[in-house]
């Protein structure tokens, strides 16, 4: 059975945003590397892997250990955040084909919520930039659970503020350690390529129930099913 088969049946889609809905992971390396040189270091290979999942928060405060910053917390998210809006306002496109199969989505009445590691400022502005806001009745970021990714949490919340139990859920997310958290929480997971996740599909299509190449897979194979006269 093909992905959009296998879709037709969930009442809720989560959304991971960053490298999932958006491309916009490209902007996050060049910032850290940007964000280490102001203090004379450089940005470790490992970095994007190590706080793959990570709150908002949970990677400031990661940061500001590893790397023994002189700044509060708050401080090292302010600049992040002066860092990435204007470039999440004017710089950051939708992913191939994301439109298309939201408009398929809001048509069928499916519930839509996004699950965000990013802090809400951003979110915000990349949402309204695009003109997207309005397909969610749900947007919750990772500062407002316990725990971010690989744990559930996040995707546990946005179920229960959409009314929508976990089985009836799908996820979809660009890399391992956002996959692992919708699986944890019970919910079919779909990985999406990135670029900058490109050197982990092996993992990724691991430990997702499907993998897809953009949105526009979905797209052709709804259309396909339709050619065929299949009904959900």
């Amino acid at each position: 059975m093909r992905t959009m088969e296998k879709l037709r049946d969930k009442k809720a889609f989560l959304f991971d945003l960053d490298g999932t809905l958006v491309d916009s992971m490209w902007m996050w390396k060049a910032i850290d590397i940007e964000y280490l040189g102001r203090f004379g270091m450089e940005c470790p290979e490992d970095l994007q892997k190590t706080v793959e999942g990570m709150s908002f928060t949970e990677t400031a405060v990661y940061f500001k250990e590893r790397f023994g910053l002189d700044r509060s917390v708050e401080a090292i998210k302010a600049d992040w955040e002066n860092m990435s809006l204007e470039k999440y306002k004017k710089e950051v496109p939708l992913k191939e084909g994301a439109r298309q199969f939201l408009d398929w989505a809001r048509s069928r009445g499916v519930r839509m919520g996004i699950a965000t590691s990013n802090g809400r400022a951003m979110v915000d502005a990349v949402l309204d930039s695009l003109s997207i806001s309005g397909y969610f009745d749900q947007v919750t970021t990772a500062c407002e659970v316990a725990a971010g990714k690989p744990a559930p949490d996040i995707y546990l919340k946005v179920a229960s503020d959409l009314g929508v139990g976990p089985k009836d859920c799908a996820v979809f997310e660009d890399v391992p350690a956002g996959i692992q958290a919708g699986k944890a929480a019970g919910m079919f997971v779909v990985a999406v390529d990135d670029p900058a996740s490109a050197h982990m599909e092996g993992e990724k299509r691991r430990l997702a129930d499907c993998h897809i190449h953009s949105f526009s897979d979905l797209v052709r194979q709804e259309q396909e099913l339709e050619r065929r006269g299949v009904h959900s």
